[in-house]
C-alpha cells in the first residue's frame, strides 16, 4: 500500500526539479508564474448507437472510466431528443471524468508509460493536435491498452478521448511542456 501522506508522483517532481528549468531557458521567461503547467486533464467515452439500444453499455462504461482514471466518473446524458437516433433527453450516452493535481500526473504517466506503448501498430501521437490555446486533445480506439482493465469482463471496447488543458498561451509552448514529460509525438 502506498504511503500517500509522503508519496509524490513522479511526472510532478520531474516538472518541478527538471522541467520547469528547461521551459524558462527554452523560451526565456522573465518570471515563474508564466511558465506552463498542467491544469486538467479530461477523459471522455461516448457510447453512442450502443448506450440507445442498452442502456447498461452507458453505465459499463462509466465503471470503466472510473477504474482508468482512480476516480468516479459521471454519467453524460442527452441534451435533447433525437428521433432520427432514437435519442430521448436525459438518457445516458456515455461518461467523463476531469483529473486534477496528483490524480492527473499519476494519469498521464500511466498514459505515456504504460498504454500507449501497448497500442498495436503505434507510431506516436500526433502533434498537430493542439487547439491553439494550448491545450492537446487525442484519442484511444480502445480502452483496455490500460493495465487497469480485465480484459476478461470487458463486454465491450470503448474509444476514450484525452484532453490535456495546460496554461500554455501558444502550441509551441504546450508541445515543449508535454515533450518534456516524453510524449511520444510522431512529428
Amino acid at each position: 500500500m502506498l504511503d500517500t501522506a509522503n508519496y509524490t508522483p513522479r511526472l510532478k517532481e520531474l516538472y518541478a526539479s527538471t522541467v520547469r528549468a528547461a521551459l524558462k531557458e527554452e523560451f526565456g521567461y522573465k518570471n515563474d508564474m508564466q511558465i506552463p503547467k498542467l491544469e486538467k486533464i479530461v477523459l471522455n467515452i461516448g457510447c453512442g448507437s450502443e448506450a440507445v439500444k442498452d442502456s447498461k453499455k452507458a453505465k459499463s462504461a462509466q465503471e470503466d472510466l472510473s477504474t482508468i482514471a482512480g476516480q468516479k466518473a459521471l454519467t453524460t446524458k442527452a441534451k435533447k431528443s433525437i428521433a432520427g437516433f432514437r435519442v430521448r433527453e436525459d438518457m445516458p450516452l456515455g461518461a467523463k471524468v476531469t483529473l486534477r493535481g496528483d490524480r492527473m500526473y499519476e494519469f498521464l504517466d500511466r498514459l505515456i508509460t504504460i498504454a500507449m506503448p501497448r497500442i498495436r501498430d503505434f507510431r506516436g501521437v500526433s502533434g498537430k493536435s493542439f487547439d491553439g490555446r494550448g491545450n492537446y486533445a487525442t484519442g484511444l480506439k480502445e480502452h483496455i491498452v490500460f493495465p487497469e482493465i480485465d480484459f476478461d469482463k470487458v463486454d465491450e471496447t470503448w474509444g476514450m478521448d484525452i484532453v490535456i488543458c495546460t496554461t500554455a498561451k501558444t502550441d509551441a509552448e504546450a508541445k515543449a511542456l508535454l515533450k518534456q514529460f516524453n510524449m511520444p509525438f510522431n512529428s
